[in-house]
């Protein structure tokens, strides 16, 4: 691999709603056994369900912190109403304590994934997550000039945009890699409409579904998958073999988003292709295993439908 830099894996917040405990123990596995530099926190999705774990944050943030992880809290990615607001100000204003009652500290920055989060943030620095939209180097450096001192890219980007934003870029940059890609956010809740309740009555039916729910054409065909307010993928983004080219186009921060299978193991094969200790032919065909209900998709990397898996070119005969 080229670049002079370690490549860091980056383990993105969990987008689905876990009960309390499942997710308590799956950071507490996350900080114990798995390789990540970075791990991010928070509620993303939907407010209504930040008090189901804020009691437990702020010994989950602990652990990770013990472990030598660097940890990012991650705001809403869809800001709608005047609780939310006060909710994302007050998480704007957390400079050194999570919990006054507990008095842990918070390492690490904010990182911003609607763009009213970044009117609190101005001229302090955050990250800027993948919900954020940069598609040019304009955009990019109007952020880094209000204080963003890294970026998760969108993940609809070609590798030649991102090759180029790279080359441009004064701050890290970040490529999510694997895991159901966030497509959409609305105000309306798709899972409690599925089951003819309202939003505000929804009874968490997003909870039934750890890694969203599939959404089929009307011919019978998986085509997203939805989860609360959010639009997904169906398909999984794995860019196991794009990892050379992103670090050579100066990419050094590549982000794995939580899902139900063992995620510990997961960042093991990405380290491990990184790492150059095993082809990525083969670390497909381990990922598979561990992810069994996730197919596959490169396609936005290829500039191809994002649901494609492109697989490499295959050399043509010498017929001379």
């Amino acid at each position: 691999m080229t670049g002079d830099r370690r490549a860091e894996l980056v383990l993105g917040p969990v987008l689905f709603h876990w009960p309390a405990e499942t997710l308590r123990d799956f950071w507490f596995r996350i900080a114990d056994e798995a390789d990540y530099d970075t791990v991010c926190v928070g509620e993303v999705v939907c407010s209504k369900r930040m008090p189901a774990f804020a009691d437990e944050l702020p010994a989950v943030i602990e652990r990770l912190r013990r472990a030598g992880k660097e940890v990012l809290l991650s705001s809403l990615a869809l800001v709608g109403d005047e609780r939310e607001v006060a909710a994302m100000r007050t998480l704007a204003g957390t400079t050194s304590t999570l919990s006054p009652r507990e008095g842990v500290a918070v390492a690490g920055l904010l990182e911003a994934n609607d763009v009213s989060v970044l009117r609190e943030l101005r001229g302090r620095p955050h990250a800027i997550g993948p919900f954020v939209n940069i598609y040019n180097e304009d955009t990019l450096a109007f952020l880094v000039g209000q204080g963003a001192v890294r970026a998760c890219l969108n993940p609809e980007l070609p590798g030649r945009l991102i090759a180029d934003l790279a080359a441009l870029s004064t701050i890290p940059l970040e490529v999510m890699v694997f895991g159901r890609l966030p497509l959409a956010i609305s105000a309306r809740c798709f899972h409690a409409r599925a089951e003819e309740r309202t939003r505000d009555s929804c009874q968490f039916a997003c909870q039934a579904d750890p890694d969203g729910r599939q959404i089929r054409t009307i011919e019978g065909v998986p085509f997203l998958a939805m989860n609360g307010l959010q639009t997904l993928s169906h398909g999984c983004a794995n860019l196991l073999r794009e990892l050379a080219p992103l670090r050579a186009a100066g990419i050094d921060r590549f982000r794995i988003s939580p899902h139900s299978g063992d995620m510990a193991a997961t960042a093991t094969v990405f380290r491990d292709v990184l790492d150059e200790r095993r082809e990525p032919g083969e670390a497909i065909r381990r990922l598979a295993a561990l992810h069994p209900d996730l197919p596959f998709a490169n396609g936005f990397y290829h500039a191809a439908p994002g649901h494609r898996f492109v697989e490499p070119a295959r050399p043509r005969p010498n017929l001379g």
